[in-house]
């Protein structure tokens, strides 16, 4: 299991979520040790069409976090625009997780505790993209694209545009969700309750006419763009099949009516945890997944794959999903004795797994500490969705390194031609820099009729004059920013690229150093 973010995370360094049919040429044992090959996977024709809902948990201890997000959301958007072409035709919106009593099946059960203080009533929020006092029009959501009708990069957008913070500004404004949702938030149920398809056979044949579709958040999903769901939260996910049961007032065989509940028959863990009465028991548990396969009378909560299912069809190709945590650790786990309140007795209650000094929330000149809870059924979502997901701790005080690592996602999966690693100097002996990478182009790429063709490295190596279709790397200091600090910021291009088939990919395997840290 994972445990914190990574500045490099997954991006770089394996081949096997490449396509089928890769050229697999062996390399030679060099010095220094070799032991990883980056991998780059990049379509000839980009997609620069992408639609990103933030899932924001607005229940009574996310203000901090909120805070956070909004803060660094630049970082996010400094590295979308150094996707080549500069920043992507972009849908930007923003959901909670505070689905009220409402079930998956519609059903609504009587009001808890106080709306607005952590309570839960009616449908809450109901899964409709909110703009929390942001200046936008035309829809409930960001719209920032190319003007088609032009060719000099000028932009249709639907907030108010007065310099190049404008975007960040308005999302930060939307990212301010408050802090009284309901305290059961449901973040998967809400995330399809927001992207449930658009019921026109007209506009969307392939989906199904019966489903209703949200009609304020009607035009953020566009068929031929990437989605991208960013969850951001502090506790597990809750989407409940019973709302009536695990909202209701029974202590005897739900426990205290606190978010608990989720854990105990949403969660199971192999050791010390294997039914719901065993989750009730205090100490670690480990080896922990998701109930799904739980028993009639203890299923409660919607089973995971079924958003994984949901969100995969949206699309003719799945692989235009893209999904990212910012979320607590998922170790340790371990369930503890706790009072809900100061002066209550102490309770079953899931114990936090990670924490950090957050802002001074209690207005006392004290800083506060801000807590997490370990998320089994949202990394199980996330791990459903291989070489398209990463995971950000939300336990850290600045999260722009964290908001950095999913656009380095998001422009990976678009296609970035930026080195990672530091690439192996192959010949030490010979001056200069000998690297060794393997660059092919694949046309009609996951079909029947799908070639691959080995691509030479250009003669001379830089390019210069070249006739045909070759590769060479360059340095791009400008647009590979994440790259290693010690390397020379390279680029792999490709010449001639335009005379290539317009589906084809280029496909390249760059031997990198290994280092002992």
């Amino acid at each position: 299991m994972r445990r914190a973010a990574l500045a490099s995370s997954f991006l770089s360094f394996f081949a096997s979520g490449l396509l089928a049919g890769c050229p697999d040429r062996s390399i030679s044992e060099v010095d220094p040790a070799q032991g990883r090959v980056e991998a780059k996977d990049i379509p000839i024709n980009v997609n620069r069409k992408i639609d990103m809902l933030f899932l924001i948990d607005d229940s009574p201890s996310m203000k901090d976090k909120q805070d956070n997000l909004a803060a660094n959301f630049p970082k996010f958007i400094n590295v979308l625009k150094t996707i080549p072409g500069g920043l992507p035709d972009v849908h930007i919106a923003v959901v909670t997780s505070d689905l009220g009593t409402r079930a998956t099946d519609g059903s609504i059960a009587p009001q808890i505790g106080n709306p607005g203080s952590g309570g839960c009533s009616g449908a809450g929020k109901a899964g409709e993209m909110q703009l929390f006092g942001a200046t936008v029009t035309g829809g409930r959501y960001i719209s920032d694209i190319l003007d088609p009708a032009k060719t000099d990069g000028s932009r249709i957008r639907n907030y108010t545009f007065m310099n190049d913070d404008s975007l960040s500004n308005t999302f930060s404004q939307m990212a301010k969700a408050g802090a009284g949702g309901c305290g059961f938030e449901q973040h998967l149920e809400a995330v399809k309750q927001a992207l449930l398809p658009d019921p026109d056979p007209a506009t969307n044949p392939t989906k199904s006419p019966e489903i209703p579709k949200i009609k304020v958040n009607q035009g953020f999903l566009r068929n031929d763009a990437y989605l991208a769901v960013i969850i951001i939260a502090d506790e597990d996910d809750c989407s409940m099949i019973d709302t009536k049961t695990m909202l209701g007032p029974d202590s005897t065989v739900m426990g205290s009516r606190q978010s608990f509940r989720c854990t105990r028959f949403g969660v199971i863990c192999d050791t010390n945890g294997p039914t719901p009465n065993a989750m009730n028991v205090v100490g670690p548990k480990e080896r922990c997944h998701p109930n799904d396969n739980n028993n009639p009378q203890d299923k409660y909560l919607e089973k995971v794959s079924t958003y994984v299912d949901f969100l995969k069809s949206l699309k003719a190709d799945p692989k235009k999903v893209i999904v990212a945590g910012i979320m607590g650790t998922t170790t340790p786990f371990a369930v503890e004795l706790r009072p809900p309140n100061k002066n209550a007795e102490p309770i079953p209650a899931l114990a936090h797994s990670c924490t950090y000094i957050g802002a001074d929330i209690n207005g006392d000149g004290v800083p506060d500490p801000e807590v997490a809870d370990p998320p089994i059924r949202m990394q199980f979502f996330l791990d459903q969705f291989p070489n398209r997901s990463t995971f950000v701790s939300i336990c850290q005080k600045d999260l722009s390194g964290g908001l950095a690592q999913i656009g380095d996602l998001l422009k990976t999966v678009i296609g970035d031609p930026c080195i990672e690693g530091k690439l192996a100097d192959v010949d030490p002996n010979t001056a200069g820099l000998q690297y060794d990478c393997s660059v092919s182009s694949v046309n009609n790429p996951n079909t029947a009729m799908q070639s691959e063709t080995v691509m030479p490295q250009c003669n001379p190596p830089d390019g210069t004059g070249a006739t045909s279709v070759c590769w060479h790397l360059v340095a791009d200091p400008a647009n590979c920013q994440k790259a290693d600090p010690t390397s020379p910021h390279l680029a792999l291009k490709i010449e001639l690229q335009d005379t290539l088939p317009k589906d084809s990919h280029i496909i390249a395997n760059c031997v990198t150093e290994v280092t002992n840290n």
